[in-house]
């Protein structure tokens, strides 16, 4: 038996339960990890809540971890025992856990356990936002929000290392600057001013080619204002509640706009297109040219203090468990 967090019914962080869980050995095409450290999400909030229904109840939460090969199963031929790998796949909060084989990374040696728990999910998010969603571009106008958050740090960073002038949001003068030590070049507070007025400011007039949108209900349909003519509209996740049904004429009215609800799952689906993710962020962070803050850390029993600081924007950058 090995401690796991698991939600026996959909609610608040409350509904967490701190347990222990058999862990049978992997079977045909699973590997057996013991689990350094997992990431915490906004997703894993989602899927707490039942915003996002699980298939089946009781589930191990968590989607983001790191950590070491104990067992193989049968038809696993590239990974063996012994060998450092990151995933992300749910059922992370657990001190060990079973993982099909091809969705184990292997990390390289410089990349840390708790890095990777940190950067895997956010960091993935990122490659496929700024490199395949949209390719952002040396000189264009990028607008992030919540720029202090997991993805936004990352996100920031990456999108300053591709040329690109940054533009981010944020909910407080101490996340800003955060946000700025992160590449971000302007920061403007949600609260305080008008962004879209501020991203008509800073751009003068021009706008922006593509906004990251992973707050939701209460930036929408401000981030519309800030796209150029056949902008495109990143909606990446819902940290405000999500959005309602829109009237897609709004797109014609505002410059034949694009709207986009991409998901890693989607872009990932392919083991091909998994590594390449995977390697393409790796690169950035070996390189320096993107560093992974991770800012809070929690004993896996804390889970719930965990999620409780997510939900009312206590953190910044990334959070991650300790088994």
């Amino acid at each position: 038996m090995v401690a796991a967090v698991r939600v026996h019914k959909p609610g608040g962080p409350e509904v967490m339960k701190y347990e222990d869980v058999e862990v049978g050995a992997p079977g045909e095409g699973q590997i057996k990890v013991r689990v350094h450290a997992c990431g915490l999400n906004y997703i894993d909030t989602y899927l707490r809540s039942g915003l996002y229904p699980p298939s089946s109840l009781p589930f191990v939460l968590g989607n983001e971890g790191a950590g070491e090969i104990i067992a193989v199963g049968p038809g696993v031929k590239d990974l063996k025992v012994g060998d450092r790998v990151a995933w992300v796949a749910p059922g992370s909060y657990a001190a060990e856990r079973l993982l099909p084989a091809d969705r184990a990374i292997k990390l390289p040696d410089k990349i840390t356990y708790e890095q990777a728990a940190g950067m895997m999910l956010k960091g993935m998010t990122v490659q496929y936002l700024l490199r395949r969603t949209y390719k952002v571009q040396k000189g264009d106008n990028v607008l992030i929000h919540a720029a202090a958050g997991g993805i936004g740090l990352i996100a920031c960073q990456w999108a300053n290392h591709l040329g690109a002038n940054v533009i981010g949001t944020v909910g407080s003068k101490q996340k800003a600057e955060l946000a700025k030590a992160h590449g971000c070049h302007h920061v403007i507070l949600y609260g305080e001013e008008d962004f879209v007025a501020r991203v008509k400011e800073i751009t003068k007039g021009a706008l922006c080619p593509v906004v990251y949108d992973g707050v939701g209900k209460a930036t929408f349909p401000g981030s519309l204002d800030c796209l150029r003519p056949l902008g495109l509209f990143v909606s990446f996740g819902n940290a405000s509640g999500p959005i309602e049904a829109f009237n897609l004429g709004i797109l014609s009215q505002k410059g034949s706009l694009y709207v986009t609800r991409p998901t890693l799952v989607t872009y990932t689906a392919k083991r091909e297109d998994l590594l390449a993710t995977a390697n393409d962020l790796f690169s950035v962070v070996t390189s320096g040219a993107v560093k992974i803050p991770i800012n809070q850390k929690y004993a896996l029993k804390d889970a719930a203090k965990a999620h409780q600081d997510l939900e009312s924007r206590r953190t910044t950058g990334s959070s991650i468990l300790i088994p």
